[in-house]
């Protein structure tokens, strides 16, 4: 049985007009290439997060960070399946509460990872321009900015369903989002934006004052490291502003435009996706621009490599597989080089120290 409330406001903003005859269809080819995708997104945080948690070399305030965005991109990808697997005529038949919840798991997974990113910038902002070694012994901070971020992300993303929506006002519903106000739409996109902004800002303030100066940018790390990070992390929101720009400017202009007046505003869905596709490609920038990453995921794909000859008791003639071994091979090689260098690193401070 369809809801009253959902059919009056999508008939109204004209949803139900622009929905082709495969989109009620439980898996249609468009749905079928989106869950796969996010099955990949799924997958390849994932990997980051057991990377993150198995190798104590990354158990720091930067990869801390960094290990909740991969989490705020996990929830992405699972939001997302279910945001599809619920869409269609199923949205019809969703209660009011259940349409919220959908829609706002969106906004929650969005609005931690903007939060997020701010995070990580004030934290390099911390360690490059005002040069604070990272203090193991306060790890409670990380932790707490983290929480606060998600206790931001959750409750903005809950406002509509505790009352800032437009069920009693149908001329002031979005077309994207039928249910929710634009007023709030405008509110969220706001916040985003500036947050955008403030992020931009710091790393060109870092970016600038670190390439302008001699001196160390920390007492207790190597400046190539540092700045490595660095570029690593740029990267990330350069990559998060060019993925999520189109659907901020189309959610712009359903706050302008009047219900029915804008053709582009019922293919949101193409935009959307290129927003998700951003949770998609992290993993990839952290293997492609980070050392130390690249050689844990190797390390943590041997692992399950060797336990599965261990199981079997063959010996592997794949070639594939033994590029893959012998890459593995490299990064334990490598990964010992980098221990002794660390240990030995204090010794010989203290040499040139004296």
């Amino acid at each position: 049985m369809n809801n009253h409330h959902i059919f009056k406001h999508y008939n109204y903003t004209g949803k139900l007009d622009n929905r082709n005859a495969t989109e009620g269809a439980p898996l249609n080819p468009k749905t079928l290439v989106f869950l796969v995708i996010c099955s990949l997104i799924i997958l390849e945080n994932l990997i980051v997060l057991v990377a993150i948690w198995k190798n104590h070399k990354f158990h720091n305030r930067m990869f801390f960070f960094i290990a909740n965005l991969a989490l705020c991109d996990l929830l992405a990808g699972i939001t997302y399946i279910v945001n599809l697997l619920m869409s269609g005529q199923r949205t019809l038949q969703l209660s009011t509460a259940e349409w919220f919840v959908r829609e706002g798991s969106m906004f929650v997974a969005l609005g931690a990872s903007i939060f997020s990113l701010f995070a990580i910038a004030i934290e390099r902002h911390l360690t490059m321009i005002k040069m604070r070694p990272y203090d193991a012994n306060k790890k409670y901070r990380v932790f707490l900015l983290i929480g606060t971020c998600w206790l931001i992300a959750i409750t903005l993303g809950a406002l509509p369903i505790l009352g800032w929506n437009c069920l009693e006002n149908l001329p002031q519903c979005s077309t994207i989002l039928p249910l929710y106000s634009k007023y709030y739409v405008a509110f969220c996109i706001t916040i985003f934006i500036s947050l955008l902004l403030a992020i931009s800002v710091l790393y060109i303030r870092i970016y600038v004052l670190v390439k302008s100066s001699s001196r160390k940018v920390t007492k207790h790390s190597n400046s190539e490291h540092s700045m490595a990070l660095l570029r690593t992390v740029i990267i990330v929101v350069g990559v998060f502003i060019a993925c999520w720009t189109p659907i901020f400017v189309v959610l712009l202009v359903d706050v302008a435009c009047g219900p029915r007046r804008c053709p582009i505003l019922h293919k949101a869905d193409w935009f959307i996706a290129l927003a998700v596709l951003n949770s998609a490609m992290n993993p990839v920038i952290y293997t492609l621009a980070s050392r130390e990453m690249r050689r844990a995921f190797y390390k943590l794909v041997c692992g399950c490599l060797v336990a599965e000859d261990g199981v079997e008791g063959k010996q592997n003639t794949d070639p594939s597989r033994s590029k893959s071994s012998s890459n593995c091979q490299r990064a334990a090689e490598q990964d010992i080089v980098d221990t002794h260098k660390t240990q030995n690193q204090p010794a010989n401070d203290n040499k040139s120290e004296s």
